[in-house]
């Protein structure tokens, strides 16, 4: 082989070489891009999950806020209607209250009163022996009704009338606010046993008995005055 082949045969072994490296690094330079590709791909997931997990984060706090606005809101509403309600309530009591004050207005009915709130406390103490405490005004009619009240409270019960002794010490007159309206207060003998049968005491039982129904209705208003 001369020099001509020799030199001819290395030149194609060179060219033979320089392509299988042009492939070889062809073929690193498609695996590096398709790896970064994928890398790429996975960065931008990993943040668009990051991003989708803080918005949902923050429309839960926003949600949670508006949660507690609206129930503070619904809280100081329900608080203003309960005011306003007992408002109402408390001047319809006083109304009342002031009503009462006239009730020894007329003797005759409030005669009747007294009689029949004696029998009635009567019946509920059923004592053998009652002290009884009214106005010292009411004294005289107290005893005007005592015996009639016995007769009545011993048909009622089918049994002996107790003995009724009227306490030295008076309940005060009206108009007093801070103290029980008449007309009495009895209990036993012994002071263990007493029925408050005030009148002040009565109009607490009947608002208490009626609250359930009073409190829809003035609900209502004050609702209606609070959307004015």
């Amino acid at each position: 082989m001369n020099d001509a082949d020799v030199s001819k045969q290395i030149q194609q072994m060179v060219r033979f070489i320089r392509q299988e490296a042009q492939e070889k690094a062809n073929e690193i330079s498609l695996s590096a891009e398709e790896e970064f590709n994928i890398e790429k791909l996975q960065i931008v997931e990993a943040e668009k999950k990051k991003i989708r997990q803080d918005y949902e984060r923050k429309t839960k706090q926003v949600e949670v806020r508006k949660k507690i606005e609206y129930s503070m809101q619904l809280n100081a509403s329900r608080i203003k209607v309960l005011q306003a309600q007992d408002d109402v309530v408390s001047e319809m009591k006083d109304a009342a209250s002031k009503e009462l004050l006239r009730v020894s207005d007329n003797k005759n009915a409030y005669k009747a009163l007294l009689k029949g709130l004696i029998v009635q406390s009567l019946l509920r103490l059923k004592e053998p022996s009652i002290l009884l405490r009214c106005r010292e005004m009411d004294v005289s009619l107290v005893n005007s009704v005592l015996e009639d009240a016995k007769r009545e409270y011993a048909k009622k019960a089918k049994g002996q009338a107790p003995s009724i002794t009227i306490d030295k010490v008076y309940l005060p007159p009206p108009p007093s606010s801070k103290q029980p309206l008449g007309p009495f207060v009895l209990a036993s003998q012994d002071g263990k046993i007493v029925c408050e049968n005030t009148l002040d005491a009565r109009l607490d039982v009947v608002f208490r008995q009626k609250l359930p129904e009073v409190s829809p209705l003035e609900s209502y208003i004050c609702y209606e005055n609070l959307n004015q």
